[in-house]
């Protein structure tokens, strides 16, 4: 049975909220999933990761959960434990160690696909693992777009581009609702712009991209409402 509009946005709200606390690739599945309307499939990916990574989630979400889950009393939502609202484990910086992974060919790629989704900006950010974090130290790119986009059928668009066109999996937030939740928040307030079209490939050259020493600015760690990469539910 297909979601409503009103179930399609708590799922779309929910994978935000659970940005930084499930790990990146079970996040990225459950993304896709639903962005592709494989709803039961998404259901129980989601249910299957919070309690692999036994990550609680607060009684906001789980009200959320139940708006859209196929079997709103599902025994596996009732084993997802209920937690305060948890600490962000990530910080961002507008810029990466000297020695860290090079975003060019990235940067170039996505500001191509910013301008075919017609979106209002990218932005890139480089995050680092705290105490808690479920995944290691990345760039994290933000995407806005409008306010009647579809953040999960973009996020899964830019995500396979990526792949397909690369094979770089670096971690994308698409962001339409304002104000932000605190991951995407604390991504966004460090970032810096990432120029589009041609002014990409040019700056790529240029090398702009580059570590700078001198510049390691630390946003605050916000609070919002962890684990190897996990499986996935199959049918």
């Amino acid at each position: 049975m297909a979601m409503d509009g009103k179930s399609y946005a708590a799922a779309t709200e929910v994978c935000a909220r659970l940005a930084g606390r499930l790990s990146d690739d079970a996040l990225g599945a459950v993304r896709d999933q639903y962005a592709a309307g494989e709803w039961a499939l998404a259901d129980d990916t989601l249910l299957l990761n919070l309690a692999y990574e036994n990550v609680g989630v607060t009684s906001r979400e789980r009200d959320l959960i139940r708006s859209f889950l196929g079997d709103p009393d599902s025994p596996d939502l009732r084993e997802v434990g209920v937690v305060a609202e948890p600490p962000l484990p990530y910080r961002f910086t507008a810029t990466g160690p000297a020695r860290g992974p090079d975003p060019a060919r990235a940067d170039v790629l996505l500001s191509a696909e910013t301008e075919r989704h017609r979106a209002l900006g990218l932005y890139r950010a480089w995050r680092e693992p705290l105490d808690g974090a479920p995944d290691g130290a990345t760039w994290v790119y933000v995407l806005r777009v409008a306010e009647d986009a579809d953040e999960l059928k973009t996020f899964s668009a830019v995500t396979s581009r990526l792949w397909t066109g690369l094979q770089e999996k670096w971690q994308v937030e698409v962001v339409a609702a304002l104000p932000l939740l605190a991951y995407q928040a604390a991504a966004l307030a460090a970032a810096r712009p990432v120029p589009n079209g041609m002014q990409a490939t040019s700056a790529a050259a240029r090398g702009w991209w580059l570590p700078e020493s001198a510049c390691h600015r630390i946003v605050p760690i916000l609070r919002t409402e962890g684990k190897p990469p996990a499986p996935q539910s199959s049918q």
